[in-house]
């Protein structure tokens, strides 16, 4: 007797919508996501799709209407609730566009909670696209599977970052110049990490840091790093002591 096939398909596409979603709701489909389904996947009435909304999880639902440039999807049930990432920040010195956008892909995947670009004394990209970076969290998270978006902050400078910390949220400074390994540093959810620009931080900003409570310096090994690895490196090397990657 034949397997009965998998459904929805492992190739079945996974886009995210604004729209709140319920089982039995009409949602319709313009622009770009119309395009990439009628164009690109070539999508016609019954076929399936996985919508998440950022509110309530994921869903399948099938396509009830198509035309030439939107699609009227009919939801059907609920495949999976909004996950609970860990709560960590990624704050993070804006560098050139291809590897800062680089930064906004990887930390989805990996399940930050918040991104927050640093401006600091060395930035030197200081006027970022938050649409494009929205942009990017999004077709990050559908391809990697995620139903809840990360926030994305406004750019702040850094010392009104510092005034405004939060108190009991530990922050992670990833320190050019030396700190304790990150496995050797307790802290757990709550926690943030903060990554410097192309040229690190200046010393100024250093003793800045250093003099705030909620820091604590970490080091991360013995070479010299490029911006946007350190701000991944950082983030995997929590994720697997304090996030989602230890498992149980």
């Amino acid at each position: 007797m034949p397997a009965t096939p998998a459904w929805p398909p492992a190739s079945t596409p996974r886009l995210y919508t604004d729209t709140p979603l319920a089982a039995g709701a009409m949602v319709a489909l313009d622009g770009p996501a119309a395009h990439y389904l009628l164009n690109v996947m070539r999508a016609k009435p019954g076929d399936p799709l996985l919508l998440f909304d950022n509110r309530t999880g994921e869903w399948l639902g099938a396509v009830a209407e198509a035309s030439r440039r939107a699609l009227s999807i009919r939801i059907e049930h609920q495949m999976r609730p909004i996950e609970r990432v860990p709560d960590l920040w990624l704050c993070f010195a804006p560098v050139k566009k291809a590897r800062l956008d680089w930064i906004i892909e990887k930390a989805t995947e990996l399940g930050v909670a918040r991104l927050q670009p640093v401006i600091t004394e060395r930035t030197i990209v200081e006027r970022v696209k938050q649409e494009r970076l929205a942009a990017q969290i999004v077709e990050a998270c559908e391809q990697c599977g995620r139903t809840a978006l990360p926030d994305l902050a406004d750019p702040v400078k850094l010392p009104q970052l510092l005034k405004d910390w939060p108190v009991g949220r530990a922050l992670l400074f990833a320190d050019e110049a030396g700190g304790a390994p990150l496995a050797a540093v307790a802290a757990p959810a709550p926690a943030a990490i903060l990554t410097g620009p192309e040229g690190g931080f200046t010393d100024r900003e250093r003793a800045m840091l250093i003099d705030h409570d909620s820091v604590k310096r970490i080091a991360l090994g013995p070479r010299i790093l490029r911006a946007e690895t350190a701000a991944i490196a950082a983030t995997a090397l929590w994720m697997a002591q304090h996030g989602d990657w230890r498992g149980g």
